[in-house]
């Protein structure tokens, strides 16, 4: 056996010996057990990133690779994936960051050189090793504390979500094109048009899989994963209209890439993850969602279809939203009228004026399920999801992260933007007109 061989041995064989180790030894609970899960499948994609770049700027290289991603070799890859994934969290759940930091890049430089000839480093690969704290190391650290301590939860679902899309949208495909003679290639060889005129189809499905995460952790607490599940059961948003919003989006968009990429394997991936979630997904998660949520769950699985989404949206029958516009402004009363007459359902329209309790923005959209108010676009976004399915999606997007900001930036430069409207005294109740 060669020294390469040897070396790409132990870097796969030492860090998953101590892992196993180091896990036998002090079994960590459910809570941190998942931050290790998330910390290391985090540096797992973000890693292949990282080689990308420093194989392209010429920070290091990897000469011989048989079997590997991105030109990274498999064995090094998990075994980097671990040192700053589990070993940390297993070995020093509660030291600062700085500190683990620190100790994990003296480590890298005191290794690195070492490992030639497996590795060639450039003459300037620490500006890679600081590239990798940067977008592997810090956020996988902060990943596994916040699982643990269950805190931040709108970062660490982002995480959780560029995590997930890199394995199933990237790393999978990637394996896929590699075993059966593929290439990324395809897509650059299309015409433009075609090109973007597909990527505009996948945005699609793309934003009702966000869409469904955001209201996870909005409306749920929770994450997608089983895990770091949401603590209240979520049947608003994407959800009103399909039960599996997130695994229907990744089929499509595995489908649709497939096509994209002439690839009838990427394709066929799509098709068996359909397979897999109606499945044992689905006999796993349902089971969990009876014992958790009992009657209401059932209630809601009979009204609304695991992957055929409703036209309408299903409302629990004792949840009524409330859609606040104010009766002194012009164009938010032109808001009204085009909601009423859309039919929405389980949706109430009323003055922000007559709101019985403080003032309120002059559009304002209170769920009726014991989760915050939200104003602007957000408000708009939410009252469409109570239409039907297609205007739901235009408001789903509408309040997609990024996107949401530039609206309401537009909405602002023109004028509609928040504006406080007094409250007043109604002594008749039926100014609420539903």
């Amino acid at each position: 056996m060669d020294r390469e061989t040897i070396l790409l041995t132990g870097a796969l064989c030492a860090p998953l010996a101590l892992t196993v180790a180091l896990w036998s030894w002090r079994p960590p609970a459910p809570r941190p057990r998942a931050g290790i899960a998330f910390a290391t499948a985090w540096c797992f994609v973000s890693l292949l990133g990282v080689n990308a770049l420093a194989t392209r700027a010429g920070w290091w290289a990897f000469p011989h690779v048989d079997l590997g991603l991105f030109g990274f070799p498999v064995e090094m890859h998990l075994g980097w994936a671990l040192l700053w994934g589990a070993i940390p969290a297993l070995i020093l759940p509660r030291a600062r960051i700085s500190a683990v930091v620190v100790a994990l890049i003296t480590l890298d430089v005191a290794l690195m050189p070492q490992l030639a000839p497996a590795l060639e480093l450039g003459p300037r690969w620490l500006l890679g090793e600081a590239a990798a704290v940067a977008i592997a190391l810090v956020p996988a650290l902060l990943l596994f504390r916040w699982t643990r301590d269950d805190t931040h939860l709108a970062a660490r679902v982002t995480l959780l979500c560029a995590t997930f899309a890199g394995l199933m949208l990237v790393v999978l495909p990637s394996v896929i094109l590699a075993h059966t003679g593929g290439s990324w290639h395809t897509i650059a060889a299309r015409p433009e048009w075609l090109t973007s005129l597909a990527l505009q189809v996948l945005a699609v499905p793309a934003a009702l899989g966000v869409s469904a995460v955001q209201e996870f952790a909005g409306r749920g607490g929770g994450t997608p994963v089983p895990f770091d599940a949401p603590k209240r059961l979520v049947t608003s948003g994407a959800y009103a209209y399909v039960a599996n919003p997130m695994q229907l989006a990744n089929s499509l968009l595995l489908t649709g890439l497939g096509a994209l990429l002439a690839s009838w394997w990427v394709a066929a991936a799509g098709v068996m993850s359909v397979i897999y979630a109606a499945g044992l997904a689905a006999w796993d998660e349902g089971g969990d969602l009876e014992r958790r949520f009992g009657a209401p769950w059932r209630e809601y699985r009979t009204h609304v279809r695991a992957w055929i989404p409703r036209w309408r949206p299903y409302v629990p029958p004792d949840r009524r939203a409330v859609l606040y516009v104010s009766e002194t402004c012009g164009k938010c009363q032109q808001v009204s009228r085009w909601f009423r007459a859309r039919g929405t359902v389980a949706l109430t329209i009323t003055p922000a004026e007559h709101h019985p309790a403080r003032d309120l923005e002059r559009i304002t959209y209170d769920p009726g399920d014991s989760t915050p108010e939200v104003q602007g676009i957000h408000a708009i976004a939410r009252a469409l999801e109570h239409i039907n399915f297609a205007w739901a999606m235009v408001g789903m997007i509408a309040r997609l992260p990024v996107l949401s900001v530039v609206i309401q930036a537009f909405l602002d430069a023109s004028g509609a933007g928040p504006q406080r409207v007094a409250r007043c005294q109604v002594i008749d109740p039926s100014v609420a007109r539903p």
